[in-house]
């Protein structure tokens, strides 16, 4: 079970499973998770979980939340990863999930083509427990990548332009779905807007974000 290890100055303070939904952090008491700081926000950030995902959202707090030392709105949590309000660093820890997760490979939309960060491109994954064991791949439709295809073979592969639209492909038992993640620019599949909500994919759905076209391809 994903939990949260709250601590200040190198000294933990307490520990919260994460056993709902939604989890809120604040300075009032009615927070799942109370940071009594005159930095914290009443209602300074959530904790949505869907799955074995977990989003951090910012709730439009005066000091901002941080993930990994950067200003983050809304972001999935990997395990390990810290929150920062104020003085205050909250560890992500989901145990189970990271051991079928490989660093996550962001496909960029652009003159660039299709490219990850270096040390992003590992060894496949092996399958998830359970697994359907059916491969799938996106291939890009336009722009200067046309033609090119990357093969779904992570739990979780992001796709998009960061900071504009960027979307995640989960590899699930029982097939692939894909949510938003970020940017302001929804990303659309087959004209329908998506949101944080993991939507079923099917083969020869056609993906829209940061401009470019995509298509899911599964055999």
């Amino acid at each position: 079970m994903p939990k949260m290890i709250v601590s200040i100055d190198g000294v933990v303070i307490k520990e919260v499973q994460l056993t709902k939904d939604r989890t809120s952090l604040g300075r009032r008491p009615y927070n799942d998770i109370v940071i009594d700081n005159l930095a914290v926000s009443g209602e300074h950030a959530v904790l949505q979980m869907s799955g074995n995902e977990v989003f951090v959202e910012d709730l439009n707090s005066t000091n901002g939340t941080y993930l990994n030392g950067k200003a983050v709105k809304k972001q999935q949590l990997n395990n390990g990863d810290t929150v920062e309000i104020g003085k205050y660093k909250i560890k992500y820890v989901n145990e189970v999930a990271s051991a079928g997760f490989e660093k996550t490979m962001i496909i960029k939309a652009g003159s660039a083509g299709l490219v990850a960060p270096a040390g992003a491109v590992a060894a496949p994954a092996a399958p998830a427990s359970g697994d359907s064991g059916g491969s799938a791949a996106i291939k890009v439709m336009s722009g200067a990548a046309a033609g090119r295809e990357v093969a779904l073979v992570k739990v979780v592969t992001t796709i998009g332009k960061p900071g504009v639209a960027v979307a995640a492909i989960t590899k699930r038992p029982q097939g692939f779905v894909v949510a938003h993640v970020e940017g302001d620019n929804k990303p659309t599949l087959n004209g329908a807007p998506i949101g944080v909500e993991p939507v079923q994919l099917k083969n020869g759905d056609v993906l829209e974000l940061a401009g470019t076209q995509m298509q899911f391809v599964q055999r």
